[in-house]
């Protein structure tokens, strides 16, 4: 079974059409999308718009082909519109919302994770400290979380976090697959300690949680985005933890997407 994979288009109508194109050569069997799905500028409430159209339109492309499309919003993508994007998502059988669920195909289960370690920037929506004694860093300004009528301030974020689960709690709460040698984990975030998860200022935002529920766990495959620079800053978008491939497509200004051949577990890294 063939994947392509991809992260972090963020309402990039050129990329979204690049990558409709590029799946015709490829034919692939799943197309995996590893969120931040959504435009991410001034104006975050018009996601709304987008959802409603351009990536009803963009589902239907796929659903049409017979190909499945996996994927869920990210940290940037607003979760006041979550409801929303399920809504869209159900009107095509071949396309799947995977947030914290999982999907059979093939054989194989795919399984998704979209909470993000916590960061400095405002938009909290998906973010969870990574264990109990995780220290919350330096913010840039008030905390948000988005609702129905507009941003919300959250004044004491570091409370507030500190009363959500973990990212180490989240994990263990996920659905377990049939076989984790058939299995795919599907997360937004990287992983700490294997060069995945390197901003532009050279700092490591990786989850030591999810280091470690991969290292114990051995699934198949696991895939991840969130932060589009690290493969050019460290040269690594694929590597092994025991028995794991993990890999990080990265997304620059070019479109980035991954071919993996589940059969082989031949990988490629595609820039177009």
């Amino acid at each position: 079974m063939k994947l392509m994979v991809t992260s972090d288009l963020h309402g990039n109508t050129w990329k979204y059409n690049k990558l409709c194109r590029e799946a015709e050569k490829v034919k692939p069997d799943v197309v995996i999308n590893i969120g931040d799905m959504f435009p991410n500028d001034n104006n975050l409430y018009r996601q709304q718009e987008y959802i409603e159209n351009q990536i009803n339109e963009h589902f239907k492309v796929f659903n049409d082909a017979k190909i499945y499309y996996l994927c869920f919003p990210g940290n940037d993508d607003l979760m006041t519109f979550d409801g929303l994007f399920q809504e869209v998502c159900d009107r095509y059988p071949y396309v799947k919302h995977i947030a914290q669920r999982k999907a059979q195909i093939n054989g194989y289960d795919f399984i998704g994770f979209n909470w993000v370690l916590d960061y400095p920037f405002l938009l909290k929506d998906r973010c969870r400290k990574d264990t109990k004694d995780y220290k919350i860093g330096v913010q840039k300004g008030t905390a948000l979380l988005s609702t129905e009528t507009g941003l919300k301030e959250i004044p004491n974020w570091k409370k507030y976090v500190a009363g959500l689960p973990t990212i180490e709690e989240e994990l263990k709460k996920l659905e377990r697959p049939a076989d984790m040698k058939k299995a795919i984990y599907v997360v937004h975030m990287p992983p700490a300690n294997l060069g995945l998860d390197v901003c532009i200022n050279k700092q490591k935002v990786g989850s030591e949680a999810l280091y470690n529920f991969i290292k114990i766990n051995q699934p198949l495959l696991t895939v991840h985005g969130h932060i589009h620079e690290s493969p050019e800053m460290t040269g690594k978008w694929l590597t092994k933890l025991g028995s794991s491939t993990c890999i990080q497509a990265g997304q620059p200004d070019d479109l980035v997407y991954v071919i993996v051949d589940l059969g082989t577990m031949q990988c490629e890294r595609m820039r177009i």
